[in-house]
């Protein structure tokens, strides 16, 4: 169709309305080419497009930049990308074009939290879910997967279960998604983390014949890195090793070296790797990489190296609130934790991770034992300051003046020792 649009331009004079519609045959093709990852294509198009379109036609321009901005996702250039999706989302407000600024709003919260800055993504799923209001639709699967990440990174395990469902439900309604072995990919991280390794293997087993069925590529890296991780909590150290070699993917390359006692050549894989996330600037990778580094050196002998590592991956996942990143690893993180603490690395921030260690191996939370614990009703108000209500809003819903609120929060920053709503 579009090549018969194209033909029957031919014999017409160029004017505004006819240049306008070559822009829009280029703008469906670049839209096309995205399916099949023809990055080259998608670029071209675009290009085509935002010259030939009318500069009045914002609807357009919306589909077209956002294309542009997943050409460049797919190239690893997330700076353009975001860039690009910015840039969307600007002009799609202004032209209604809802469902691309909606695309490209989830586009960029998928940007944001693969560069670590997870309270800004988080916001920016709930501007797309606002969108929608009450009534949950199927293009917001996405959304809500991301926040069910989010909530997970930071031990919301709760928040992430009702998030990570409803997605799973919402994709299910669309057909021949890919956020269905997405879905599944999340879920088997979170059966893991509960151990409940058979259910884990066989929400992985559904997610790869998904992937294959309709020749997701990029899903099936990670399906397999998944999959890995599953064999190894199955003792199968064998078929995970086939696996990662034969997907080449390096964190679980490393992963399997660890689990047969060889840590020296683990760090030989990930050291190469880290350099190359650093040069590419993803910042998720790097701290991925960083973790499983302190680890491998722990597990090496090399204790003051293994603390060194530890503090610079702190200090990048800090300011996120990282909490699972840490925790998922299991006892050779608490330890390591705990070594760091001997060293002098005490913080505010190794106190919450030592506390959820402590939840999780049934230990008394290390918070109870250095600060003063919370009470049933500041509990109550830090659990509101995680939303999006104002002092106000958290007033009435708690039924109290603003200044008891205000009051309450104040005594919530000194013992939590933290000056500010985030920090809390």
């Amino acid at each position: 169709k579009l090549q018969a649009a194209e033909a029957s331009l031919q014999s017409t004079e160029p004017d505004n309305r006819t240049q306008d519609l070559v822009g829009q045959i280029a703008s469906m093709r670049a839209v096309l080419a995205i399916p099949q990852n023809q990055i080259e294509t998608i670029i071209a198009q675009s290009r085509r497009a935002l010259e030939f379109l009318h500069p009045d036609n914002l609807t357009v321009r919306t589909t077209t930049t956002w294309a542009l901005g997943r050409a460049y996702d797919l190239q690893g250039n997330r700076a353009a990308a975001s860039q690009a999706y910015t840039e969307a989302i600007s002009t799609g407000q202004a032209s209604g074009n809802i469902m691309f600024t909606l695309a490209a709003m989830t586009s960029l919260g998928n940007i944001q939290e693969a560069e670590n800055q997870l309270y800004l993504a988080a916001e920016t799923y709930r501007r797309v879910l606002r969108l929608f209001g009450d009534q949950p639709q199927p293009f917001t699967s996405e959304a809500h997967l991301g926040l069910a990440r989010i909530f997970y990174e930071w031990n919301d395990v709760e928040a992430a279960e009702k998030h990570s469902q409803l997605s799973l439900q919402l994709a299910r309604q669309v057909e021949n998604t890919g956020m269905v072995p997405s879905c599944g990919v999340f879920l088997a991280r979170m059966k893991l983390a509960q151990g409940d390794v058979a259910g884990a293997a066989v929400v992985l087993a559904e997610a790869d014949q998904f992937v294959r069925q309709h020749n997701f590529v990029r899903l099936a890296l990670e399906v397999a890195a998944a999959q890995v991780l599953t064999l190894l909590h199955q003792g199968n150290i064998v078929a995970a090793a086939h696996l990662a070699q034969t997907h080449d993917l390096p964190i679980s390359r490393a992963r399997v070296l660890l689990a047969q006692g060889d840590p020296f050549a683990a760090l030989a894989v990930l050291e190469p790797y880290r350099q190359q996330m650093e040069a590419k600037g993803w910042a998720d990778e790097r701290l991925k990489v960083m973790v499983l580094q302190a680890v491998a050196h722990h597990a090496h002998g090399e204790k003051d190296k293994a603390v060194q590592v530890l503090g610079e991956a702190l200090a990048l996942a800090e300011p996120g609130g990282f909490i699972r990143i840490f925790v998922d690893e299991g006892p050779p993180m608490a330890a390591l934790l705990r070594e760091a603490a001997k060293h002098g690395t005490v913080s505010d921030y190794v106190r919450q991770l030592l506390a959820a260690f402590g939840k999780a191996e049934g230990r008394t939370p290390v918070t109870q034992l250095l600060i003063e614990p919370l009470s049933e009703r500041e509990l109550e108000v830090l659990k509101l300051l995680r939303t999006d209500l104002n002092g106000p809003e958290i007033a009435r819903e708690c039924m109290v003046s603003l200044s008891t609120i205000r009051t309450h929060i104040q005594k919530i920053y000194a013992k939590l020792g933290v000056n500010n709503r985030r920090a809390a």
